[in-house]
């Protein structure tokens, strides 16, 4: 992966493109600044970390107080990684800013999907319900869990659980439009999380 930048989401709108109406998520991406630098040497990797949504000394714990002086750099809210090609290109204290991506191109956005709570299988897994007529007793239930060979239920069975909240990548988007001066992109389609949410926006490691 060669490049990447935080971003918040803030909803969805649509342009007009040679006629056509595209459907576009907005996210409020960056400034972000390289925190911290991790090469082979000392980490095992080579990789940035960036601080996404200044946040006041006083929100901010020691141990976090320390790292961001270390850096000399503003605390921030979000801290992530990204793996670069070449860390001799970044510095700490660097500002990454939006001109690292430019309209139509494809990118992966990575967000964690809205939270919808305890939901039963057919929800949650897709699952047919029974018959709904009188007598049937049997219409929203998950059925039969396994064979009597085992006498036991197999791990990863569909069950009824917690649902949403997980972390989700969407792949192969395209870059609408890029506002570098407000610091706003918009990608063609849908992207996981609700309104304000934390997400990633990257190089697209599947490019089509």
């Amino acid at each position: 992966m060669s490049k990447g930048i935080l971003g918040k989401k803030l909803g969805m709108t649509r342009i007009f493109q040679d006629g056509k109406v595209i459907p576009v998520t907005v996210i409020e991406a960056g400034p972000c600044v390289v925190t911290q630098i991790k090469t082979k040497e000392n980490d095992g990797y080579d990789a940035i970390q960036v601080g996404f949504s200044p946040v006041k000394e006083k929100n901010v714990n020691k141990p976090s107080k320390g790292h961001f002086a270390k850096a000399g750099v503003a605390p921030t809210r979000y801290l992530r990684e990204f793996r670069v090609d070449n860390v001799a290109d970044y510095t700490v204290g660097q500002e990454i800013k939006l001109d690292i991506f430019e309209d139509g191109e494809m990118v992966d956005v990575i967000g964690k999907s809205k939270g919808k709570g305890f939901a039963g299988v057919i929800k949650r897994h897709n699952y047919h319900r029974g018959p709904m007529s009188h007598g049937s007793r049997f219409h929203r239930k998950p059925g039969s869990l396994g064979a009597m060979g085992p006498a036991r239920v197999f791990k990863g069975k569909p069950l009824p659980g917690r649902m949403g909240g997980n972390r989700v990548t969407v792949q192969n988007l395209t870059v609408a439009k890029v506002d570098v001066d407000r610091n706003v992109i918009l990608v063609k389609g849908a992207i996981p999380g609700s309104k304000k949410g934390l997400v990633t926006v990257r190089s697209a490691v599947k490019a089509k």
